[in-house]
């Protein structure tokens, strides 16, 4: 089911623990599935990430994604790591199981939050926390598989035959 990277990644994950002084932290859940993730930045004078972090409480997927996701931003610049996304995560593991391929959302989501909070720290700007809506995007002539058993959906699929599950947040 799982590669070797992301074995390696879930078994031995990198760049594990918090900054305690963070220039930007990104927070993100999915109440589907129970993974939250939160990425640590510190961020040097060149706009360069100097370090990061990360804690995740959720599946070996999300860990894996989590430990991924830092070795591509590490050493990136600010405006290299916002281009960062789900895909690129999951192609660095070399591929998720289509029914955890929603973990490498939460990565990307949690770095792209984490800039945002340094970017609107460093302006004096203070927001509101947002919800997060899961998203669920797959291209025309795609097909859609249950995020729970991995059965092929229809493209409105709001229910799940085989396993009963409501999708309604995922699809």
């Amino acid at each position: 089911m799982y590669n070797q990277v992301v074995m390696d990644h879930f078994k031995n994950p990198r760049n594990v623990g918090v900054i305690e002084d963070a220039d930007g932290v990104g927070e993100v859940g999915n109440p589907l599935c129970g993974d939250m993730m939160t990425i640590y930045l510190k961020v040097d004078e060149d706009e360069k990430i100097a370090d990061i972090k990360f804690q995740t409480f959720g599946c070996g997927s999300a860990i894996a994604v989590s430990s991924m996701l830092t070795e591509l931003a590490k050493g990136k610049k600010i405006a290299e790591a916002r281009e960062i996304t789900n895909k690129d995560v999951a192609e660095a593991l070399e591929g998720l199981p289509k029914n955890k391929l929603h973990c490498s959302n939460l990565g990307a989501d949690a770095l792209h939050m984490a800039i945002q909070n340094y970017e609107d720290k460093k302006a004096g700007v203070t927001r509101e926390p947002e919800e997060r809506q899961e998203k669920h995007e797959h291209g025309d002539g795609e097909t859609c598989y249950c995020p729970y058993c991995d059965v092929e959906l229809g493209e409105a699929a709001e229910f799940c035959e085989a396993c009963q599950r409501d999708l309604t947040e995922e699809h």
